[in-house]
């Protein structure tokens, strides 16, 4: 990876406790790389100084591992895409703008027509 300003983190979420994990899954969820500012919030413009550098990855049981980046959409919210030229739809970070990246917050991520609620167990400078 590029060489990046010290704000960028690499963040891993974990499937939360939901109906069909009552434990949460930690093979469920994603790693993604974004700047954050000191109160853990992704910082907008130092993002697109540095998009290509910002990936994701979703990790699955039983599934290869899909790699995308991190989008910011129209109006402002941020996505994940894994399909560059954007004929398939996008996972969408609920209220991202708004939350904090840090260990033991919560972050919701709509997948298709589901949503399913991710906690942050990492938060490490990249």
């Amino acid at each position: 990876m590029a060489h990046l300003p010290r704000d960028f983190r690499e963040i891993r979420m974990e499937l939360a406790r939901e109906k069909a994990h009552p434990a949460g899954a930690r093979d469920f969820g994603y790693t993604f790389v974004a700047p954050l500012d000191a109160r853990g919030h992704i910082l907008p413009d130092l993002w697109a100084a540095h998009r290509d550098q910002c990936r994701v990855v979703r990790f699955r049981p039983d599934e290869m591992d899909e790699i995308g980046h991190l989008v910011r959409r129209p109006g402002g919210s941020w996505a994940f895409r894994y399909d560059i030229s954007g004929t398939d739809d996008d996972e969408a970070g609920f209220r991202f703008g708004d939350e904090r990246f840090e260990v033991g917050e919560y972050v919701s991520v709509r997948e298709d027509d589901d949503v399913h609620t991710f906690r942050i167990v990492s938060v490490e400078p990249v």
